[in-house]
């Protein structure tokens, strides 16, 4: 069967891998998950235990989690090595190094936005100190990020790889928190604009939207989460 790509809408940090795949050109699937509902629900714990998205079905209802286990999953496939690069190379180890970054850090800046924003009760005092962490933790990490560019179209060169697939899915919640100046980050608001023009990603934001793009050739359909829960071992 085609992996099945379990994604979160709205806003998931899982959009970016959906532009992978079409970038990848492989067949596969996906299945929605609307956050946090469907993944408070008991049987979502058989697909992820940590009841987070994204994560990757594949045959035998074997379920790989995390991004980056679900990248280096696609890097292994990428035979053509139209989004990574050959093993052991150095432009690998930057593409590893880049990616972890922006997996790490870069995303988990916004976590004092998100535990504002999700609080169960109202706490107006303490919401606003987390929305003034969150900033300073944005901003401190699109200036480093800002330094680690240089002056290539994308995140390690001319063509998208696995890196701008994991910025691309993240760098959006800077404008949805109103976290950064833009014009502080030339760099960055150029690589923003210009993904947001590729077609997979296009693509990629049209499907989370809920709406039904005409994407590549390598997308056979969504399954729907009933069915992939079924099928988790």
């Amino acid at each position: 069967m085609e992996p099945i790509l379990i994604y979160g809408h709205p806003l998931g940090s899982s959009m970016g891998l959906i532009a992978a795949f079409e970038w990848l050109g492989e067949p596969y699937r996906l299945a929605r998950v609307r956050m946090p509902d469907d993944m408070l629900a008991d049987n979502y714990r058989r697909l992820n235990g940590r009841q987070e998205t994204p994560a990757l079905m594949l045959g035998g209802g074997r379920v790989v989690t995390e991004t980056m286990a679900i990248a280096l999953w696609l890097e292994a496939r990428d035979a053509a090595r139209r989004i990574s690069f050959a093993p052991g190379t150095p432009e690998a180890d930057r593409l590893h190094q880049m990616t972890a970054f922006l997996n790490t850090g870069f995303t988990g800046a916004f976590s004092p936005y998100w535990v504002a924003m999700e609080l169960a009760e109202p706490d107006p005092v303490y919401q606003a100190a987390l929305r003034r962490l969150g900033r300073e933790l944005v901003n401190d990490r699109h200036r480093r990020l800002e330094a680690m560019l240089g002056d290539t179209p994308y995140v390690l060169g001319d063509r998208p790889t696995l890196a701008d697939a994991v910025f691309v899915g993240v760098a959006r919640w800077a404008d949805f928190h109103d976290a950064i100046d833009p014009g502080d980050y030339p760099r960055i608001t150029a690589l923003k604009a210009r993904l947001s023009a590729d077609p997979g990603v296009v693509f990629a934001a049209a499907i989370e939207d809920g709406e039904a793009p005409a994407g590549s050739r390598a997308f056979k359909g969504h399954v729907p989460l009933g069915e992939v829960l079924a099928l988790a071992a």
